[in-house]
């Protein structure tokens, strides 16, 4: 009888932990995926559509080309996780697996910043994203503030992105030199674990004009006076506001009672649960990394081993490392890398190399690889 795998979330790290298995074991194992939604989408490419690159229909993978032996991926809402019997109910049936790995992400919460989405736009979930693409083509010039509601949140140096690719846009369409840019942050620097990107993107905010300010907090914006009011009090005005809303566990989550003190906390060298045979992976736990595809992929390849370690009752060879390498767009064509790793018991480090248009090359093949491996189409 073959063992049966529950995966619960399709992205980096639910499709990287489905082919390294499909890969590993072929037909002889059972997997079942479940999403909510029909399509994938990096998160890189939300921007893109943002600032008029690429479309929606562009940049939407559907999962119906996923074709991998052993593979059944299920579209359907998860209504409850039991971790104990590792019984999950959705709303096209219930499944109960040998293994369960949840890979459910973060969810956003735009509702604990009184304010947000009556005063400004999120633009950190796919439909936001896309929506704010309507708005900027209306937008005719005036104050933009990006800003961060509070950490943790997906993919940190999105927000310098934002503003550098904001800019790029409104010279574009000749709207700069009436046009302010504001990057809120409650962070110290744009990217903590390695000083010398955020030297770099602090570098790119002075040259092209656009404000930076570190240490702050939003407390809730004034839909009247449109201004963001921060936790001292102080206030600043905007005509645009584009938001990073906090990020919660997934309610589903929550319920399922795996969650302490918001996330799912898991041994940080296996991604092991507190359950037997459960994992979890990427932006759900608290494992101690940035909240990144990349890492919740590095992760899945470790649950992937062990997983197929039990299931061969062999030993598994991996641990997780912590490292990953993150893509940062400065405008212009040019891409910057930075490779970061965050080790238990020390402080994050890491390395940044300038952005240039091979290094945007890279990235472009980084983005089909995955789209090869974990769906089937480049």
């Amino acid at each position: 009888m073959c063992a049966h795998v529950l995966v619960l979330g399709a992205g980096f790290g639910g499709l990287e932990l489905t082919a390294s298995l499909a890969e590993r074991f072929g037909d002889d194992i059972e997997i079942t995926l479940i999403d909510q939604n029909e399509h994938f989408v990096f998160g890189f490419s939300k921007l893109d559509v943002m600032f008029g690159k690429q479309t929606a229909e562009e940049v939407s993978h559907p999962y119906s080309r996923l074709c991998k032996p052993g593979v059944d991926f299920v579209r359907a809402t998860i209504l409850s996780i039991a971790p104990d019997t590792k019984q999950v109910v959705t709303d096209a049936g219930t499944y109960t697996g040998d293994y369960l790995v949840v890979a459910l992400g973060a969810d956003l919460d735009p509702a604990a910043t009184p304010g947000l989405l009556e005063a400004g736009h999120e633009y950190y979930t796919n439909s936001g994203a896309f929506a704010v693409r309507e708005v900027l083509d209306k937008f005719d010039g005036g104050r933009v503030v990006v800003g961060v509601a509070s950490t943790p949140f997906k993919c940190p140096p999105a927000p310098s992105e934002t503003a550098l690719l904001l800019h790029e846009y409104l010279r574009a369409r000749g709207l700069r030199e009436r046009s302010e840019i504001a990057l809120v942050m409650p962070l110290p620097t744009p990217v903590p674990p390695v000083p010398a990107a955020s030297d770099a993107l602090i570098a790119a905010f002075a040259e092209r004009g656009i404000e930076w300010h570190p240490h702050r907090t939003i407390s809730r914006l004034d839909p009247e006076k449109k201004e963001l009011v921060f936790a001292d009090d102080s206030t600043m005005a905007f005509d645009l506001f584009l938001g990073v809303p906090k990020h919660v566990v997934p309610p589903v989550v929550a319920a399922s009672g795996m969650a302490v003190d918001g996330w799912i906390p898991v041994n940080a060298l296996t991604l092991e649960t507190t359950y037997s045979d459960v994992f979890a992976i990427g932006d759900v736990t608290s494992v101690g990394t940035a909240k990144a595809g990349v890492f919740s992929e590095g992760q899945a390849v470790v649950v992937a081993d062990l997983i197929a370690a039990r299931i061969t009752s062999t030993d598994g060879s991996l641990n997780y490392d912590g490292n990953g390498i993150c893509y940062v767009e400065f405008g212009s064509g040019s891409v910057a890398r930075v490779d970061v790793t965050f080790a238990g018991g020390k402080p994050p480090f890491g390395s940044f190399e300038t952005a240039t248009e091979a290094i945007s090359a890279e990235k472009d093949e980084f983005g089909a690889s995955r789209l090869s491996r974990w769906i089937g189409n480049a």
